[in-house]
């Protein structure tokens, strides 16, 4: 069974009601793609609540629409108003709505998926995405959170990070995916060094066998990295020979979007 981290209601017992809330994100956030689904003794000893508490807070998300049962499990999956509220959320991104368009650009020149990431604690969350026009292209859909240990898109966030912080993030062994995945957190961190140094970052069958992705990161008006964008396809498309084009493509791409929030290079 999986395990939700724990919720830390310390700084929301001042105020009345803000616990109730806490606890019921803490709910709708244990559900992922692995475990699109829970029984009410399972979801409640995942979020760390009794029975009885996260009964009465899945009924109160059941009235709006948040959670719905499955009538032939009884099981709670997410309900349908939160696609209209993500929708809704996507589309008044205004890093999303000012990629959008560069995005586009980027994977008709490429060929290949284009990808605006971000990254969420130790993994990178899909943002956006432009499907690459093979019929046997290969995505990554969004809403996605990928371990970022593992993606392009991820290296060149961590290699953004303060050293502090990247410390708390690679306390030991990462999780391999792959017989390419990087596990070894000081083999990671000398790649990072090489990332800051190029500008971009590669992942070849790292994430999943045969599945090549080149990114670099976009920077705000403060010269700080708030996202990445990525080309990726498989590795008989991404050959080693087409990597240094894509690169160049995808860096012209970043620069591009960081000028759209404001970002002067000098």
């Amino acid at each position: 069974m999986l395990q939700t981290k724990e919720i830390d209601l310390h700084a929301t017992e001042t105020y009345p009601g803000t616990q109730a809330v806490a606890r019921a994100i803490a709910l709708l956030k244990a559900f992922s793609d692995a475990q699109p689904e829970w029984n009410l003794t399972d979801l409640a000893q995942a979020t760390g609540l009794n029975k009885t508490t996260a009964f009465r807070l899945l009924a109160a998300l059941e009235a709006e629409r948040l959670v719905m049962r499955n009538p032939l499990s009884g099981g709670y999956r997410l309900g349908v108003e939160l696609i209209a509220m993500g929708g809704t959320a996507m589309r008044s991104n205004p890093l999303r709505a000012a990629s959008r368009p560069i995005l586009v650009t980027l994977a008709e020149q490429c060929g290949e998926a284009a990808t605006l990431e971000l990254l969420v604690e130790s993994y990178v969350l899909v943002v956006d995405e432009v499907a690459s026009n093979h019929p046997m292209g290969m995505t990554q859909d969004v809403g996605n959170r990928l371990p970022a240990h593992a993606t392009a898109t991820g290296k060149v966030l961590l290699a953004a990070l303060p050293d502090a912080q990247l410390d708390a993030m690679l306390p030991g062994p990462l999780a391999r995916l792959t017989d390419q995945t990087i596990v070894d957190p000081q083999r990671l961190r000398a790649e990072l060094t090489q990332v800051r140094q190029d500008g971009f970052a590669v992942a070849s069958g790292e994430l999943e066998p045969g599945f090549v992705a080149v990114a670099a990161p976009v920077q705000d008006r403060e010269r700080q990295v708030v996202a990445a964008i990525s080309v990726g396809g498989p590795s008989l498309r991404l050959t080693p020979d087409r990597l240094p084009e894509i690169a160049a493509m995808v860096q012209m791409s970043a620069r591009q979007i960081s000028r759209q929030l404001g970002y002067w290079p000098g």
